[in-house]
């Protein structure tokens, strides 16, 4: 079956929504935090630990995943889920990020966009309806329009041009999708033009995918043009689809546009922040590769239950580090992936109980005030 989502409650002071999506593995409460699994992998973290964690939905990528080990590898795998044995909802990107991370602006084109394989040279091309078949035999539970997604600065006039692209390979996508188990999300563009945003979403809803994604944040921008961009795409989103944000996975920005109206969310930041040492706690950002941290006998975090704080200390976590132990970067991935998904836990008892500019109040606080030992 497709995805269903259903608005619980709007928070009476904000745009902030408690809502739920059930899916083929079960019903996930959101505004809900999505780990990234790029190669069919969360990186360092096996299934069972993301499930101790209580992730519900991850991600996994289109682009890399074609190029190896190939949908058709997975396809006669019997499908992304069995293939990587997670018994949860997966959520594919569309190789979209890729068009702003490795391409030149002379390889977009009306048909795609043109690539060197990575790992052998070979000449590609990415095509909206090359991506939707590649997600449709990758057999996620949730699939996302071919987009191009603009980097910061830009002009008004490139942005105009890329919207009206982005919305022909939606429609071209939309035409060629055939996975009745698969849902299809759109992906509203227009940067930090509001008339833009506003003309993206309309269109996108006339084409009425299953849930709706705001691209092109998280490119350069500024914090504050970041959550404009946001406001003016949650505006004129429809109440009763799933809002999902993309690439946005800092904690203070997952808080504020909860406040805008955002869903779910996803990053590679929490593993990504572990490879090089560092944790998200309440208190702020730490680094455990700092010589304070030598004799630390104490957890991460004293306020955590993960399996990385129940077990070890940071003394010993940065010894894995300093010693270039990949055991130090699973903690840390562990501990990192929890504390998001537990952020958005207690975003979603903000909203129940209509204090969520409070909490915001209080995170900010303990988050950029005095650090934890």
């Amino acid at each position: 079956m497709k995805i269903e989502y259903t608005l619980l409650k709007e928070e009476k002071n904000t745009r902030a929504r408690l809502g739920k999506i059930k899916t083929n593995y079960g019903i996930f409460e959101t505004p809900m935090f999505m780990p990234v699994g790029t190669q069919a992998t969360v990186k360092t973290l096996s299934p069972e630990e993301l499930k101790e964690c209580d992730a519900g939905i991850i991600l996994a990528n289109t682009y890399h995943l074609w190029l190896r080990p190939g949908e058709d590898v997975i396809d006669h795998a019997g499908g992304l889920h069995k293939f990587m044995n997670w018994d949860g909802p997966i959520l594919t990107d569309s190789g979209g990020f890729q068009v702003f991370s490795l391409a030149k602006p002379k390889d977009i084109t009306e048909e795609g966009v043109k690539f060197k394989n990575q790992y052998n040279g070979d000449s590609l091309i990415l095509t909206p309806e090359k991506s939707i078949e590649i997600q449709n035999k990758l057999d996620s539970d949730i699939a996302m329009s071919f987009d191009e997604c603009v980097g910061f600065p830009h002009t008004r006039k490139y942005v105009e041009e890329s919207v009206e692209r982005t919305l022909r390979w939606a429609k071209r996508g939309k035409d060629v999708f055939n996975n009745p188990r698969q849902s299809l999300f759109g992906i509203v563009q227009g940067a930090e033009f509001e008339d833009l945003r506003k003309h993206c979403v309309e269109e996108l809803v006339k084409m009425d995918f299953d849930g709706y994604s705001i691209g092109g944040t998280s490119v350069g921008e500024p914090k504050d043009v970041q959550y404009q961009m946001v406001e003016y795409a949650c505006k004129y989103l429809p109440k009763d689809k799933v809002r999902y944000l993309m690439g946005v996975g800092d904690p203070i920005d997952i808080v504020e546009n909860v406040i805008r109206g955002v869903d779910i969310f996803d990053c590679v930041s929490p593993t990504r922040l572990a490879r090089h040492g560092h944790a998200l706690t309440k208190y702020g950002k730490i680094n455990l590769k700092n010589a304070k941290y030598k004799e630390d006998f104490t957890p991460i975090s004293s306020e955590c239950n993960c399996y990385a704080c129940k077990h070890y200390t940071k003394s010993y976590i940065k010894h894995l580090i300093n010693a270039e132990e990949t055991f130090g970067a699973r903690l840390l991935s562990i501990h990192n992936i929890y504390y998001l998904i537990n952020l958005t836990k207690e975003l979603r008892e903000a909203i129940k109980n209509d204090n969520i500019l409070e909490y915001r109040e209080e995170f900010i606080k303990n988050y950029y005030g005095e650090k934890e030992n």
